[in-house]
């Protein structure tokens, strides 16, 4: 129990552990970096990645790297009740995050991506940028060329 609430913890899709109940020493030495105590032992912990909309966590404890998925009491309830819902995200347009100069256009139109594909390169601030698929899906359009600058939310790509 952690602030109160039951979680549920799913480590590396394989081991559950019922009613997580948060009574940890922390003492955090760096950014994302952690010693905790626990029933006497000491660990030390790395967050390596964080997604807070699966609850999905990518930690390294003692050197081990571990993936950790937190379900809260009513993640729990709508599993137990049979309501899980799979979803399909749908995208349609992908736009430019930040104004920039596109240097690599790496997909084409009619090319059938997975999510995390990378489809272009746009450099700002001195800084290179992939934009990646958001979604799996089909590439209608690619809206811009390599030299091509472009504004903040100026169309890149359009997927069917």
């Amino acid at each position: 129990m952690a602030n109160g609430k039951i979680f549920r913890a799913t480590v590396n899709s394989k081991q559950s552990f019922d009613e997580i109940d948060g009574k940890l020493d922390l003492i955090p030495p760096g950014k994302g970096c952690f010693h905790v105590i626990k029933d006497k032992l000491s660990y030390k912990a790395e967050v390596i990645s964080t997604d807070y909309n699966t609850k999905t966590f990518v930690l390294k404890i003692n050197g081990v790297v571990y993936e950790v998925k937190l379900e809260n009491e009513y993640d729990q309830l709508i599993k137990r009740l049979g309501l899980s819902v799979v979803t399909h995200q749908v995208i349609k347009d992908i736009k430019a995050p930040m104004p920039g100069l596109v240097i690599e256009v790496s997909a084409s139109a009619g090319q059938e991506v997975e999510q995390g594909t990378p489809l272009l390169i746009l450099e700002a601030m001195k800084m290179e940028n992939v934009i990646k698929s958001p979604a799996s899906g089909r590439i209608k359009r690619i809206n811009v060329v390599k030299g091509e600058a472009v504004d903040k939310n100026h169309l890149l790509v359009e997927m069917e």
